[in-house]
């Protein structure tokens, strides 16, 4: 089983921890994924942080750990649930919703950075919006080609506004989506039939639940969210105008066994791809309150709609390699048993609770015509350490090499590793690093790894 797993298996996306609600943003070579993050053991969406995650290949994954949390708010006190983050004019704002301290509703607030991955901080040291309803969660923004940038946010209605171009203050009043069997297959809650049924045999066809993601391909306006009341499914709707009108076009991930009760997504292209990410209970000990995030490759139809995208437990194809003979952040994996990530100011992010038969995967690392001869690692053992076995293509595939981490005294007392590899290793390869020792207790934390030749 594990065999299969590491040869097959790429969603979900992160394995070290749970992610959820998930929204994509490409900048210059990197495709970046901000989430939510479930606590384990979870028994209601009691949620603290959010995490951001990076790519340039699209299936090895870079966890860049908690950028931005509760406590950055002085207003907020709670429920760090569904993120966005837009680029403009060499700054990064990170909308996110959260309970409001001032209010007792939920609120939209606004941190702003200089990096993608941060730090952030709080824009306003007040709320972007907070009028007291708890419809104010998930809010989505983009910037639409004449330079105005609008949010939506909103369960069960749907609010919206433009944004200033400083993007931290709204230009005008917030105003409500009118929801109309027409554009969203059903009325909005209020003023839809008493006991109407949703679905093909009901009284509406669909209807808008929360999570929207707005968006814009061609001179047309998609607007995607979560639908059909729980369990959701992924619909969208489409117009002319941000403001409307709008026409519902149908399911574009149809209601199946994720594992979850909620979905939540977001779309981008990249390298000539587009990209649609959800999320899903699949992880082992996930579920509802325990969600992952999940990415789907899929291609628009000839007339600008979304086809049916389902889940896959495969995910997505490469569309670059890995450089190993460039220091690699060992938090970089396309796949993992066992290990969890850990950060803090001084070390930034590492990988953790590494034991006996645990595994991480690369997949389509080049190691190139001339090869690598040597293999580094920055380790740290507070007792007794371990054993990092090199193995190709497989967990059960060939090792190249051996390297013995010894105890260095300490968690965080990092020293560097080296040996050299049984035979040369040339080519494009999956690389699994596996690790062992005694059989129990944590062995060691891993920082980075290179190859030399």
């Amino acid at each position: 089983m594990l065999t299969a797993a590491a040869v097959s298996a790429q969603n979900p996306i992160v394995q070290t921890c749970f992610t959820t609600d998930p929204a994509p943003m490409v900048d210059g070579d990197t495709f970046y994924i901000y989430t939510g993050h479930d606590e384990n053991g979870a028994d209601f969406f009691w949620m603290q942080e959010w995490r951001v995650y990076s790519s340039k290949d699209m299936v090895n994954w870079t966890d860049h750990g908690s950028p931005l949390a509760i406590e950055d708010f002085s207003w907020g006190d709670d429920r760090a649930w569904a993120p966005q983050c837009v680029a403009r004019d060499g700054k990064y704002y990170f909308y996110v919703p959260l309970h409001s301290s001032l209010s007792g509703g939920m609120a939209i607030g606004v941190a702003v950075g200089d990096s993608p991955t941060g730090p952030f901080k709080d824009a306003l040291g007040k709320p972007l919006f907070d009028d007291g309803s708890w419809d104010n969660i998930d809010p989505t923004v983009f910037i639409d080609d004449d330079g105005q940038a609008w949010i939506f946010w909103g369960n069960p209605v749907i609010r919206y506004a433009k944004l200033n171009r400083d993007m931290i203050s709204i230009d005008g009043d917030v105003k409500t989506v009118v929801q109309t069997a027409e554009g969203f297959g059903a009325p909005g809650l209020k003023e839809r039939k008493k006991d109407a049924k949703i679905g093909p045999d009901g009284d509406y066809k669909d209807c808008y639940t929360e999570g929207p993601w707005i968006m814009k391909r061609g001179k047309k306006y998609y607007l995607l969210y979560a639908a059909g009341g729980i369990p959701e499914h992924i619909a969208y709707s489409m117009a002319d105008s941000p403001e409307g009108p709008w026409k519902y076009m149908g399911p574009v991930m149809p209601l199946q066994d994720t594992g979850s009760f909620t979905n939540h997504c977001g779309v981008a292209d990249f390298k000539g791809k587009s990209y649609f990410a959800y999320h899903t209970g699949k992880l082992p000990g996930g579920g509802g309150f325990g969600r992952s995030v999940a990415l789907e490759e899929f291609r628009y139809n000839p007339d600008g709609t979304f086809p049916t995208i389902n889940m896959t437990e495969e995910g997505v194809s490469p569309v670059a390699t890995l450089d190993p003979f460039k220091r690699v952040e060992a938090e970089t994996m396309a796949y993992s048993k066992g290990v969890i990530t850990e950060q803090n100011a001084k070390t930034g992010v590492y990988l953790s609770g590494i034991h006996n038969g645990d595994w991480i995967k690369l997949r389509n690392v080049d190691f190139g015509k001339g090869g690598a001869a040597e293999f580094k690692a920055s380790a740290a053992s507070a007792l007794r350490g371990g054993v990092i076995e090199v193995r190709l293509d497989s967990v059960e595939g060939p090792v190249v090499a051996t390297l013995p981490v010894k105890g260095t005294g300490g968690w965080e007392e990092w020293q560097t590793f080296s040996t050299r590899l049984s035979q040369k290793v040339s080519g494009v390869h999956d690389l699994y690093l596996l690790f062992s020792g005694r059989k129990g207790p944590r062995l060691f934390n891993l920082d980075w790894w290179e190859f030399k030749q």
